[in-house]
């Protein structure tokens, strides 16, 4: 694959500009990290069941919170949607 076939595009809900948007500086930097691990391997997120099949939840830690990144990945269109963010 071609370095244009690779690039991802990267679409964010209101609801999560929203909680992204309340964030310190520092925490900012923890979900971008967070975010470009879910780039190099959109499938790390554990796929949800049932009527939410077309969800991902990646989990990691933020200071002493767990914290869930909720995301949908089209390999077809190579596009992820950061849906959520929020504690666990």
């Amino acid at each position: 694959m071609s370095e244009e076939q690779k690039e991802i595009q990267i679409y964010e809900s209101r609801r999560f500009e929203k909680s992204v948007s309340k964030l310190t500086q520092s925490r900012l930097k923890i979900v971008e990290d967070e975010i470009d691990k879910i780039i190099e391997d959109p499938e790390i997120g554990d796929l949800k069941k049932g009527d939410l099949l077309y969800l991902r939840v990646h989990e990691f830690r933020m200071g002493d919170q767990q914290m869930l990144l909720g995301y949908s990945w089209l390999d077809a269109k190579i596009e992820i949607y950061l849906l959520h963010l929020g504690t666990h």
